[in-house]
């Protein structure tokens, strides 16, 4: 089981109205460790009035907290910050043992997540209208920002943590209460964060978590009128039936779906500097993240070299129980995901492409995949256009920029790409040619609380984090204030 310094992170029940709840047919499902297989606990399914008492509960949370000050929401913000630095290695400890990433990359998204909720705290103070020049004798004109209302907040297992600091602190600092719904195999993280925030003086019904059925919990939320927004976080297939099912009541909905993300490396690179580059841009969360370099795309004059440079470093990573201060790379969240990698990377080799490195006789658990690296990949392989969300690579080579730029457009996604060359004619050139919301280059990091995290083309809509982030939680009302003039009105 956990091993926490304070074990009343640790919860088990929903928290809904500053209460921690159980279902009402004391439903449950089990939560397991995918490293061990271990049942680490039970959580319960709520039935559907138990859904409904949530909206309810934000419904009048949302009179009180909408009418405080910025700064005062910013202080309620800014306490639960420190809970979360206070309690940064029970919460890594946590997400370690429901997700299985390393302890090391769960105590770098408690840091990240965080500060999501320290940015969005100040950004709260910093919502402004406008004063509009009037066309109109004798009135003035502007906007005024207001919180939209209660928003629903859907969120991965695959960043437990920062997928839903990264709403919540833009909602609550909009001024707007949520009900977050967190995936089934990585609750914890969330209850924690709700205990954290009662412990910081959020009032009851801001923050709310809700367990249970994903599909009926979703089917209830979006046919809520009093729910005025939706923020998922997931798959482009779902991401289109939440898209279908908010149309009735119109709601405001962002979505962060898919990626399938290219990683261009130019002539003028060194090898086996960009090849260590590519290791970091594909493997982060074993291979379990929608910024992941699926798709390789290196230029013919350096691949065999590069392909050569991978399977070394590739070689170097070291698989396990992400509770080991050694491991690099953990589990996959459950056998399914073991059963997709294996079919993606079958499917690559019976088309053609050479499997340069991964044996998977060598992984050390059943939810275990051994990094892959395919080479020759081609166009009508799942390696390709799929979103592989496991540890395997393909490379392919090209001639020109116009052929990279070609071959990085070829999917439906547009979330991320990584560019790796130092000629600033080639960078602006590729910059501008791919279409990606976001493109880092020269760099794997490219995220972090000022930026507007987001796609385009079926990757999602809106913007998370930076500036935009918080203006998916607001209505912008116009005003015209006629009558200013004279008495006579003239």
């Amino acid at each position: 089981m956990f091993k926490l310094s304070d074990p009343r992170l640790l919860h088990q029940y929903a928290y809904i109205d500053g209460k921690w709840t159980y279902g009402d047919e004391g439903r449950e499902a089990p939560v397991d460790d995918p490293a061990t297989g271990e049942t680490l606990g039970h959580i319960p399914w709520l039935e559907d009035a138990q859904i409904r008492a949530a909206v309810d509960s934000a419904e009048r949370a949302f009179v009180h907290w909408r009418a405080l000050r910025a700064d005062e929401r910013c202080e309620r913000l800014l306490a639960w910050f420190d809970q979360l630095q206070e309690n940064r290695e029970d919460l890594a400890v946590i997400m370690t043992r429901e997700q299985g990433k390393s302890l090391a990359d769960s105590r770098g998204e408690v840091q990240y997540g965080a500060s999501f909720i320290r940015w969005f705290a100040e950004q709260g103070k910093r919502i402004i209208g406008d004063t509009i020049p009037s066309p109109i004798p004798n009135a003035t004109l502007g906007t005024i920002k207001e919180p939209v209302g209660i928003s629903v907040l859907i969120t991965p297992w695959n960043f437990p943590l920062a997928m839903i600091t990264r709403k919540a602190g833009a909602a609550m600092a909009a001024g707007c209460p949520v009900i977050v719904k967190p995936a089934g195999e990585t609750p914890f993280t969330a209850l924690a964060l709700a205990e954290l925030a009662e412990r910081a003086g959020i009032p009851a019904g801001v923050f709310n978590v809700v367990l249970g059925d994903s599909a009926r919990i979703s089917e209830i939320l979006c046919a809520e009128e009093r729910v005025k927004a939706l923020s998922f976080t997931g798959s482009t297939r779902v991401g289109k039936l939440l898209l279908k099912q908010c149309a009735n009541t119109v709601k405001r909905v962002s979505l962060e779906l898919g990626g399938n993300a290219p990683f261009i490396v130019g002539p003028d690179m060194d090898p086996r500097e960009a090849a260590f580059a590519a290791v970091n841009a594909k493997f982060q969360t074993s291979g379990q993240d929608c910024l992941a370099a699926d798709r390789i795309i290196v230029h013919e004059s350096i691949h065999d070299e590069f392909v050569a440079q991978f399977a070394e470093r590739m070689a170097a990573l070291r698989v396990g129980n992400g509770m080991d201060s050694e491991t690099e790379l953990g589990p996959l969240i459950n056998e399914r995901a073991v059963e997709k990698a294996s079919q993606i990377v079958d499917d690559a080799i019976s088309k053609g492409a050479t499997l340069v490195a991964g044996d998977q006789s060598k992984a050390p658990g059943p939810n275990f995949f051994m990094p892959v690296l395919l080479s020759g990949v081609t166009r009508d392989m799942q390696v390709w256009h799929e979103e592989t969300f496991a540890p395997v690579a393909g490379v392919v080579s090209y001639r020109d920029d116009d052929e990279a730029i070609e071959l990085a457009n070829d999917t439906e996604y547009g979330l991320a790409s990584y560019i790796y060359t130092h000629d600033i004619r080639r960078i602006w050139k590729l910059m501008r040619g791919i279409e990606y919301g976001m493109v880092a280059v020269n760099s794997v990091k490219m995220t972090g609380a000022p930026v507007p995290f987001g796609g385009i083309k079926q990757s999602g809509l809106g913007r998370e984090g930076g500036i935009p982030g918080i203006e998916e939680y607001l209505d912008t009302k116009y005003y015209c204030l006629g009558g200013l003039g004279s008495a006579s009105g003239s």
